[in-house]
């Protein structure tokens, strides 16, 4: 098994987790300065997440 496809994909998972944890505090939120900066924290970091497992899956051959 190849070591960067399985970190690509944790990343992967952990970006989905994120942007989904953003959403449920996206709908809770009530305004506050603490919520704003709580949704830019995670939604940015679930992005960066997301993209970099999506682009190591993506670039890692397969060797068998």
């Amino acid at each position: 098994m190849n070591l960067k496809r399985l970190f690509g994909g944790i990343l992967t998972i952990l970006g989905i987790v994120g942007l989904i944890y953003t959403a449920v505090i996206f709908a809770d939120t009530s305004g506050g300065e603490r919520d704003i900066k709580s949704l830019i924290i995670y939604g940015i970091l679930g992005i960066v997440f997301f993209t970099s497992g999506i682009s190591l899956v993506r670039t890692t051959k397969d060797e068998s």
